[in-house]
């Protein structure tokens, strides 16, 4: 069985669009492409190893795969030896090839794919970007791990990685790092369902009861 592991560069406001470069997704009137940049240094670099490490299968959607595809098989370090050498599954419409090396098109049904994907022996899933994808496998409660690397700034606009409908999960933080520059990388499992509680009065005052009786009609 494989897991899907959610990695994302998120700002404080939640928004992961185009954190590599002004040209990777102008969409919505987007301005601000290339904030990783500036708060990247040797330790998240190590942190963006450890997710990347193998074996590892990549998880797209057809915009993020079409820029890594763009960039990737041009580079001739070994974290992009690495990176071209993985399996990639990529949630697609369109009719256009996949000519980065070994990619498969898992078709225009992610969540059917994706979890037949996960029933399967083999290495576990990673997204990377591909933000409409991961709305899809939030709200099919497909995702069992996430790390976050959290940006110090906020963004105002974009495309977020909670921005719908996701399926209500509890999680357990494997661990966490700040690095010089002020991102916060945390790391995060499925727990199990959401538990709460309460601090309220075991016995409720009056004004209690009359603000329960206002807000509930």
């Amino acid at each position: 069985m494989r897991k899907l592991h959610v990695a994302a560069f998120i700002s404080l406001d939640g928004v992961i669009q185009a954190p590599g470069g002004p040209e990777e997704d102008r969409s919505g009137g987007f301005a601000h492409g290339g904030w990783v940049v500036p708060n990247f240094d040797e330790a998240l670099g190590e942190e963006v190893d450890r997710f990347f490490a193998p074996p590892q299968a990549l998880l797209l959607g057809r915009k993020t795969y079409d820029i890594f595809a763009a960039h990737w098989p041009h580079q001739t370090d070994t974290f992009a030896d690495a990176l071209n050498a993985m399996p990639k599954y990529v949630a697609t419409r369109s009719p256009r090839p996949l000519d980065w090396t070994n990619s498969h098109a898992i078709g225009p049904d992610a969540v059917s794919a994706v979890r037949a994907l996960k029933a399967e022996e083999g290495p576990d899933l990673l997204t990377q970007g591909s933000a409409d994808l991961i709305q899809s496998l939030l709200k099919a409660d497909l995702v069992d791990r996430f790390t976050l690397l959290i940006f110090p700034l906020v963004l105002g606009h974009g495309k977020r990685l909670f921005d719908g409908e996701a399926a209500p999960a509890g999680l357990r933080l494997l661990g966490s790092r700040t690095t010089d520059q002020g991102v916060v990388v945390a790391r995060y499992e499925r727990s199990g369902e959401i538990a709460s509680g309460s601090f309220a009065m075991e016995t409720p005052s009056e004004d209690e009861m009359k603000r329960r009786t206002e807000i509930n009609g």
